[in-house]
């Protein structure tokens, strides 16, 4: 049987960028990461640049789409992403280099087969032009990812209820945020239902729609201020615990840190 692999090359607000795929060919998810970091970590697991066959990008934010440019005009590997994805690239004038041959369209809930994999794409609500979760399957098993929501809606929970694998966010600790750095006009923005996911509501999130399928959980996008990877664990941990939920593998991903590539069986 075929096996899902996975990879995150760095998650957080410095930059992101993942791998999923099989022993043969995959995708990344998001261009936040520069070429030369992620390369290295392809060459650590004989993974051929040649064998990416698409960039899925999740929305415009300059932390997701800092080297999309690179990826697909100099490298030449397709960028998926919706209309109005795109439209935020474009406009983004962080991005100097903008996409011409690489870019390419999907629509929300519509299904892309590539090669063995059916990947699908589906809105979530973040403060960009649109935002998008990701659920790649291959044959009878799904790996998903939701990153950068300021509420879980229902097309989310769906998905979680059918994913194998599944990369969600867990971005701030709600009591650091509040007694944080951060203006009051950014604590707003966070807080806000078009901001991020706290721990708290995470956690809540995994154990309203937890399935005895769902074997591993990845913790995504923690803020470098106000949250910790020993944080965002312990608290979603525990309130699983609490709901007599144990996880086979729960782990939070480093902002600027390469995770082990991960085979699932």
């Amino acid at each position: 049987m075929e096996q899902i692999h996975f990879l995150s090359f760095g998650s957080g607000s410095s930059g992101n960028c993942y791998f999923v795929g099989n022993a043969e060919y995959g995708f990344f998810i998001d261009a936040g990461i520069s070429p030369r970091k992620v390369k290295a970590e392809l060459k650590k697991y004989q993974i051929q640049l040649k064998n990416i066959l698409g960039l899925f990008v999740t929305h415009s934010h300059y932390d997701h789409t800092k080297y999309v440019s690179s990826w697909g005009e100099k490298y030449g590997i397709p960028v998926f992403s919706t209309e109005k994805v795109h439209l935020g690239i474009d406009s983004n004038p962080m991005i100097a280099r903008k996409l011409s041959a690489s870019k390419k369209y999907i629509a929300h809930s519509e299904k892309s087969i590539i090669k063995d994999f059916e990947i699908e794409c589906f809105h979530v609500p973040h403060d960009t032009h649109d935002c998008v979760g990701y659920s790649f399957q291959l044959r009878n098993k799904r790996l998903t990812i939701i990153t950068d929501l300021g509420a879980v809606c229902d097309i989310a929970k769906e998905h979680i209820r059918k994913a194998n694998y599944l990369i969600l966010e867990a971005n701030y600790d709600e009591m650091m945020l509040r007694n944080g750095i951060y203006p009051s006009y950014l604590k707003r923005r966070v807080l806000s239902n078009l901001g991020h996911l706290s721990n708290e509501q995470t956690a809540k999130c995994l154990v309203e729609n937890w399935h005895n399928n769902l074997d591993a959980v990845f913790l995504c996008h923690l803020s470098g201020e106000n949250n910790s990877p020993k944080l965002a664990y312990e608290t979603i941990f525990n309130e699983l615990s609490k709901n007599n939920i144990q996880p086979k593998l729960l782990f939070p991903l480093e902002r600027k840190t390469p995770s082990d590539l991960y085979i699932f069986e």
